[in-house]
């Protein structure tokens, strides 16, 4: 999809890609002096709607038509929001962030879709972490009980070593390939309460994580998560938690999207029918793209954010999740996606960068992220780590690709404006760090993992 395009990358890049059998395209547009781009006074606009923008970002995207002349006429109707955060480190090793947007607005809602995973799968281990007296942690097992007709239980885990569930191979498969099974089950584990007390209290005031993914069911049926048992090896019961349900009541919205839909989707049940009005979000999931970058930060530099707004994890835990957000699926063992790189290439949740690259991937750059879409949006929030040329930068992004305005039809431009805007936008600040002057090398060798394979 990108034949009608060149294949804009630094000279790293294109090494590792060479390698691999793919030559690089001749370049059709100049190369641009990003580093002195961003060196311009920063001139941070705020406009009526409340949205902000740092002038230096467009000027940076105004330099490569080809790929941004829509982004910036569409930016309104495309929703489209970045998030940019410079690292720079002292001697001492303590880094220094500035944070730059695009048309960044918390109260523009876009569906995040499977970006919720990713605070979820902190509170699971956080749980766990105030659980511990029980003697459970991510790698007991846990079987989910059915409580209520429209539930389903868990007993067993083929995907796992052992063939149990466990907390450890839930994270492992959001992580790597987004599984939405698997945070349906950790969001049973935890509670709707439990989940949105804790984002409310670490200062994610707007957050609402309001009900399951890919399942039908009702707002009233989401409110309800299941019993749940945890055992240990010898099937003895640990700890029991009982059926929860969450009485409480949220702060109302007025969330809509595009001018119509079509019922009969996999959250619909009332026939395929055109509604020729936007699509009521209210009820559905809700973060917004600077509480996600926020959340990512706080893992990635947790001593960057207040004491409030950090998760109560262990050095182990957070060892545990940068591996996975980092590992590709090509190279996992358990769950077993290595059986199947048709449907799990190493870039499949990796959007930023490599937008829907199939090949293989420079063995020196690791992405550290969440990917999530549906409805139209596609949304990535990355840290993006090359080890050999010592960059490192925070970037997160949302595009609305619907053109026709109508939801539930599955006729959405991931492929021709979604996936290409994140793999340039990653491009170019990478070529922006790369050239980049640092008075200090920072030391990324904790971020450099054993992975499966």
């Amino acid at each position: 999809m990108y034949s009608k395009y060149c294949c804009f990358i630094t000279a790293c890049l294109l090494c590792c890609f060479c390698a691999v059998g793919q030559k690089p395209k001749k370049e059709i547009i100049a190369k641009v002096d990003t580093v002195n781009i961003l060196k311009t006074n920063t001139s941070t606009m705020v406009v009526a709607d409340n949205s902000r923008t740092d002038s230096i970002l467009v000027k940076l995207l105004e330099q490569y038509p080809p790929y941004f002349d829509g982004i910036l006429k569409n930016r309104k109707q495309w929703n489209v929001q970045i998030i940019y955060t410079q690292i720079d480190k002292g001697a001492n090793g303590i880094p220094a962030l500035k944070n730059y947007y695009f048309n960044v607005n918390p109260d523009n809602y876009f569906y995040p879709a499977s970006t919720v995973k990713l605070p979820i799968c902190l509170l699971a281990l956080q749980r766990l972490n105030e659980l511990k007296q029980t003697g459970i942690d991510k790698n007991t097992t846990m079987i989910t009980e059915q409580s209520q007709p429209c539930q389903t239980a868990v007993y067993n885990d083929p995907t796992s070593p052992d063939g149990k569930p466990a907390v450890a191979n839930y994270i492992k498969k959001i992580l790597m390939v987004s599984d939405n099974d698997a945070y349906n089950r950790l969001y049973e584990f935890l509670g709707r309460r439990y989940i949105n007390e804790q984002l409310h209290q670490k200062g994610y005031a707007n957050a609402q994580v309001l009900h399951r993914l890919s399942i039908p069911l009702t707002e009233e049926q989401n409110r309800a998560t299941n019993s749940i048992n945890f055992l240990d090896n010898s099937n003895r019961l640990l700890y029991k938690q009982p059926m929860q349900y969450d009485s409480s009541q949220y702060a109302k919205r007025k969330d809509s999207l595009g001018k119509g839909y079509l019922t009969g989707g996999k959250d619909y049940y009332n026939g395929e029918q055109l509604i020729n009005n936007p699509m009521n979000f209210s009820n559905k999931n809700r973060i917004s793209l600077l509480e996600l970058h926020n959340i990512l930060l706080s893992i990635i530099y947790p001593e960057k954010v207040s004491g409030s707004q950090r998760f109560n994890i262990t050095a182990d835990d957070r060892n545990f999740l940068l591996k996975y957000m980092s590992q590709y699926p090509t190279e996992s063992t358990f769950p077993p996606y290595t059986a199947d790189t048709a449907t799990y290439w190493p870039a499949y949740c990796k959007f930023l960068l490599f937008g829907s690259a199939k090949g293989e991937l420079p063995k020196n750059i690791r992405i550290f992220n969440k990917v999530g879409d549906a409805y139209g949006q596609l949304t990535d929030v990355a840290y993006v780590v090359d080890f050999d040329k010592k960059i490192e930068f925070f970037l997160s992004a949302t595009i609305y690709c619907n053109g026709d305005g109508i939801l539930n039809d599955d006729k959405y431009e991931y492929d021709t404006i979604g996936l290409p805007f994140m793999k340039h936008l990653g491009e170019i600040f990478y070529q922006h760090e790369l050239e980049r002057k640092k008075k200090t090398e920072p030391d990324l060798s904790p971020l450099i993992f054993k992975y499966d394979k």
